[in-house]
């Protein structure tokens, strides 16, 4: 990692904006931004928020959903978290706590316009960015996403195409939540993961 990503970095993992100075309520926890940046890494893995096994832990996606996340990639664990291969900048770095029901609340809404455009200025070397979840998928495609999660997915060759550089693969959250959305989109498993898979095998270096 080169010194001006590296200094980046140590700021998102010092920052207390979601706890200190909120826009609405205060994180209900103390921070913990969970970040994995680098100067290498042709690959952006741009998720939600950290759960609560990631926000114990300081692993991204160190769940069963990176499980199912890593199965999509055809990936290992050990390539998974080399450096060299993935960077991953969920939307919120911090985990945003939970509702009254027990679900993961949203990213915090301070997070991306504090850190978000310099982190990826700092990575001009991505060539693509999954886009896991809604909230990515509207903040890396804009006015340019075609309305709801299933709609922006099933959309994925025109998103693909009309993208140069980095190029944008949107994708539904791993959570296991979603294993019904999987069951009743059939083409995501049939269609989509092999092209994931070969966009990941261009460029991911094996085992480390």
């Amino acid at each position: 990692m080169d010194a001006d990503l590296s200094r980046l970095v140590e700021e998102i993992r010092a920052c207390r904006i979601c706890r200190d100075t909120p826009l609405r309520t205060p994180l209900p926890h103390e921070p913990r931004p969970v970040v994995m940046a680098s100067s290498t890494a042709r690959v952006l893995i741009a998720g939600q928020a950290p759960g609560t096994k990631v926000h114990a832990t300081g692993l991204p996606f160190n769940d069963r959903s990176g499980d199912r996340l890593r199965d999509w990639l055809g990936v290992t664990r050990e390539q998974f978290y080399d450096p060299a291969n993935f960077a991953i900048a969920p939307m919120g770095f911090c985990f945003p706590g939970q509702d009254a029901r027990g679900s993961d609340l949203p990213p915090r809404r301070e997070c991306a316009p504090a850190w978000r455009e310099r982190l990826i200025g700092q990575m001009p070397q991505i060539e693509i960015v999954l886009a896991i979840g809604l909230y990515a998928q509207a903040w890396h495609l804009g006015e340019r996403r075609p309305g709801s999660l299933t709609e922006t997915v099933a959309s994925w060759r025109e998103i693909v195409m009309r993208n140069a550089q980095p190029r944008i693969l949107p994708l539904p959250h791993p959570s296991w939540r979603n294993t019904g959305w999987l069951k009743r989109n059939p083409w995501f498993e049939q269609d989509l993961l092999p092209v994931l898979r070969m966009e990941i095998a261009m460029r991911v270096d094996g085992e480390t």
